[in-house]
């Protein structure tokens, strides 16, 4: 039977779901649909007893060119919200931090549901794909996927996930220089920095020793996997909550500026933007 969650894929293989985003002619950019389809599967996986592990994973090309700009260039650009409501400027601000702690939500998904979740990165990793796999427990990679926390390239504070996470995984220094840099960085690069645990030689190598590790993990007790997870995460949850409200809050006030308006006049102009600061 389909699985009824758009741009959305689940394959299912003894304990071990592997769920791909499935939007191979966007690169997998997040578009509105996607945002909300996948906590939704991700709590249908986390509901089943036969899932012991999950592995995230992208169709086509990349696994995620990050968030779809042209889908919610409308509402960015005019001062609105994610999801384009309309009101007054305490309304449409309102609306933007229920929209951004919406979308925390569905990066937060992976962390925060029981099983333990497998990233497998091939191509592209930027933005909202950082977002995604940073929420994840363990981190793979074929040799000739990319990674970047794109969002100040874009005027734009990182409000999903990134800045909460990523620091903890690579450690200060390094997370702050991608943050600020918005650079490219390769495979190898991440696996230095401790982002990857492991880089493959190319895609079906990666989804192979993807899917090999999420069956040697379900073959363990649920229980004691599940309850290594909670303890391991459970420092981290409370703290990380509450500076994804902080960012939220943050950029519901002031994510509106002239460089971000440039920065969608130039991503739609094909052009690199002029910033100047206001």
């Amino acid at each position: 039977m389909p699985e009824p969650y758009a741009n959305l894929a689940i394959e299912r293989d003894g304990g071990v779901a592997t769920l791909f985003l499935d939007r191979p002619e966007k690169l997998n950019a997040l578009h509105r649909a996607l945002w909300h389809s996948i906590p939704e599967a991700v709590a249908a996986l986390d509901a089943d007893p036969d899932v012991r592990v999950i592995v995230l994973a992208g169709k086509g090309k990349a696994f995620c060119a990050g968030i779809d700009l042209m889908d919610h260039a409308q509402g960015l650009g005019k001062g609105g919200s994610l999801s384009g409501g309309e009101g007054s400027a305490v309304a449409k601000r309102r609306q933007l931090y229920d929209d951004i702690r919406a979308y925390q939500d569905t990066c937060s998904s992976f962390a925060n549901t029981n099983k333990p979740v497998i990233a497998a990165a091939h191509g592209a990793c930027i933005g909202a794909g950082m977002d995604l796999i940073t929420a994840c427990d363990i981190r793979l990679a074929s040799a000739e996927a990319t990674f970047s926390v794109r969002e100040t390239r874009i005027a734009m504070v990182a409000d999903v996930g990134s800045l909460q996470r990523l620091p903890r995984v690579i450690g200060d220094g390094a997370a702050r220089e991608w943050i600020f840099t918005g650079a490219d960085y390769s495979a190898q690069r991440a696996r230095e920095v401790q982002l990857l645990n492991d880089v493959l030689p190319d895609p079906a190598a990666l989804m192979a020793r993807a899917r090999e590790l999420a069956a040697t993990i379900a073959a363990n007790s649920p229980l004691a996997v599940q309850g290594s997870k909670h303890v391991l995460g459970h420092a981290s949850r409370r703290e990380v909550d509450a500076n994804l409200d902080y960012v939220a809050v943050w950029n519901a006030a002031f994510l509106h500026s002239e460089d971000l308006g440039e920065a969608m006049q130039a991503f739609m102009q094909r052009r690199p933007p002029v910033f100047r600061g206001q």
